[in-house]
């Protein structure tokens, strides 16, 4: 089995590469804002995070196909990169620091494409989560400066933190009456949003986590941090892996009550 080891610490220069160009227009006051056809805005920072990733990528893995949130999909093969470049631009810009770089080597597989690669770098935090298949997850400043990652041993609803992003999408796709129910049933809940809940499963800081509507670049990284760091990652249907245009996180042990629970039509 390859060990990824070389593209994980190609992961992590393009990492080091976005984090400069992001914090460097991160509160600027003439950052430029637009909005993209499905109403959700765009920076020029996420646009120029994105050509800096891709521009290395061509360099360094021009054999690899590259697909970005900002430009979509570009050439063919076993092997895709998978890019957003800013994963919580609503926070961006507005000058909230929980926002991250996802970067994902993905692998053609039975089943589809497969996360095999994953780094997480939220610079306006400090923080940066990775992993690779087979080698686990870790948290730290550096490959060489790292603290490996493991999920919750939390087995009782009653005892779970469970995280979530927002209630609309769950209103809109006819699931508020089940999410609500599990907010009942847990110890507690707390709003975090976007990539940040599912690095706090992997961490074992939270032990649930959900949304409703997502796209892969959304998903590739988190999925495998979550699943090196020993827990689950699946669709609302169950599904393993980032494919299901939704997603659930846990540690494993809460798994099938939280599909059970976010399941349940209204």
């Amino acid at each position: 089995m390859p060990d990824y080891l070389d593209d994980l610490r190609l992961a992590h220069v393009l990492a080091d590469a976005a984090d400069a160009a992001t914090m460097d227009r991160f509160k600027a006051l003439d950052l430029k804002v637009e909005t993209k056809p499905d109403m959700t805005p765009v920076s020029e920072a996420d646009k120029a995070a994105e050509e800096l990733i891709r521009g290395q990528l061509q360099r360094a893995r021009p054999r690899d196909a590259i697909l970005g949130e900002e430009y979509g999909i570009e050439g063919t093969g076993p092997r895709r990169w998978v890019i957003d470049p800013i994963d919580g631009t609503k926070n961006y810009v507005r000058g909230v620091p929980v926002w991250a770089t996802l970067i994902a080597l993905m692998e053609a597989a039975e089943g589809g494409y497969q996360p095999v690669v994953g780094v997480v770098s939220a610079p306006a935090l400090g923080r940066r989560w990775w992993a690779a298949k087979g080698h686990g997850a870790y948290t730290g400043r550096s490959l060489s400066s790292a603290t490996r990652l493991h999920v919750s041993r939390v087995s009782k609803l009653s005892d779970a933190s469970f995280a979530y992003s927002s209630l609309s999408g769950w209103e809109e796709r006819g699931r508020l009456d089940g999410f609500l129910d599990l907010t009942r049933e847990v110890w507690r809940t707390r709003a975090y949003g976007d990539f940040w809940p599912y690095m706090m499963v992997a961490e074992g800081s939270v032990d649930l986590c959900a949304e409703p509507e997502l796209s892969l670049w959304d998903m590739a990284a988190t999925a495998i941090v979550v699943t090196e760091a020993g827990g689950a990652f699946t669709g609302l249907d169950g599904r393993p892996g980032p494919h299901s245009g939704d997603a659930a996180a846990s540690n494993g042990l809460l798994h099938d009550e939280l599909l059970g629970y976010l399941n349940r039509q209204d």
